[in-house]
């Protein structure tokens, strides 16, 4: 494990989002789910997540996510992904974050 400095952890910028949209993404090289994500002040992001061990499209709307959203844009095929949504990495597949109560949207985590 490669540690880092307290300085670097404080330019992370992860915040709470809900899922507003989210869709089959076949375009991917593995299976995927495009999501488009509410974070209040900071606007509507757009991503894809490889989530579809333990997640639907339907199953994501209205759940709240928490993501890093301070990264450069990425394409991911015909997707320009705008944040990183965070998960529990399994063996049988990523387990979304989330809080364990409803908050408000762009809730910066610390």
């Amino acid at each position: 494990m490669e540690r880092i400095d307290w300085e670097h952890f404080e330019r992370v910028d992860l915040r709470i989002g809900t899922v507003v949209k989210a869709e089959p993404f076949p375009e991917a090289l593995r299976p995927a789910i495009k999501m488009t994500i509410d974070f209040g002040p900071l606007g509507l992001k757009k991503t894809s997540a490889q989530i579809t061990d333990f997640y639907t499209p339907e199953s994501l709307l209205g759940r709240q996510v928490v993501a890093v959203v301070n990264f450069p844009p990425k394409q991911i095929g015909p997707i320009l992904s705008e944040i990183l949504v965070l998960g529990g990495l399994t063996s049988d597949g990523v387990v979304l974050l989330n809080s364990d109560k409803q908050i408000p949207n762009g809730t910066q985590i610390a």
